[in-house]
């Protein structure tokens, strides 16, 4: 690859870093406190870039007036930067975050903090006739919270839809760092009205668990019955923590 292309492939892979935390697409990707690093080293790729591109230019042109051939210079220059176009498309285009498709093919389970502190004691759920809770959250008590404090609670969760085995789930994904260490957590949804929502569709629900039901034969997946169902915007950031 000549160093023309390096240059201007830094320079692209630099804008487009830049480029997805400008809009918020970089929460597809990683935790919400990595975007200081993320616009960090956009900056610092399209700056190293630049600089290379505009000192091979100067040197080339002082070479091409030492021999005389400043024209034919300039118009391979710019044949470089027209086959660069197609390339320019592909770095800015982003890939959607983990949906169904990630649901299906990693196993689900409880949060692993949850699951290392089995034995310590859930705080109590705020008072309220809906309790809303991170699908996180509520995996995390309807596995190991042994004073069952969801019990007899309405809740209140979101997530995208996903349909496997029979199943219609409420699942969301849980990221430590970033979405290569992401995996899955699901509530199988109990009742009417939700069998006609198609994979990736975003849903609001209220419910209340089926007690005894998230289990490490089942992955930890709990029951919620139904109480209402809704249809909602993908969040811009998709991810629980």
């Amino acid at each position: 690859m000549k160093r023309e292309t390096q240059n201007i492939l830094l320079i692209l892979l630099g804008g487009a870093l830049l480029k997805i935390t400008v809009n918020g697409d970089y929460l597809r990707y990683v935790k919400p406190a990595q975007q200081p690093w993320i616009i960090a080293g956009g900056a610092v790729m399209v700056a190293l870039g630049a600089v290379a591109i505009v000192r091979d230019l100067l040197a080339a042109r002082a070479a091409a007036v030492v021999s005389g051939d400043v024209h034919a210079h300039e118009h391979n220059a710019r044949s470089a930067w027209l086959l660069m176009v197609p390339v320019l498309a592909v770095f800015l285009v982003a890939p959607p975050a983990l949906g169904a498709d990630s649901v299906t093919r990693t196993e689900a389970r409880a949060p692993q903090s949850a699951a290392a502190s089995n034995a310590a004691a859930f705080p109590p759920l705020p008072a309220g006739d809906v309790v809303p809770l991170e699908v996180n959250e509520f995996v995390s008590r309807a596995g190991w919270d042994s004073s069952g404090s969801l019990n007899g609670r309405t809740v209140r969760l979101s997530g995208f839809v996903v349909h496997n085995e029979g199943n219609t789930m409420l699942a969301r994904m849980v990221i430590g760092c970033c979405a290569a260490d992401a995996f899955p957590i699901t509530v199988r949804m109990v009742g009417e009205g939700v069998s006609g929502f198609g994979n990736d569709t975003w849903l609001e629900v209220t419910g209340t668990v089926v007690p005894g039901t998230a289990v490490r034969e089942n992955s930890y997946m709990p029951d919620l019955t139904l109480t209402s169902v809704r249809q909602v915007p993908a969040p811009k950031d998709p991810y629980e923590y």
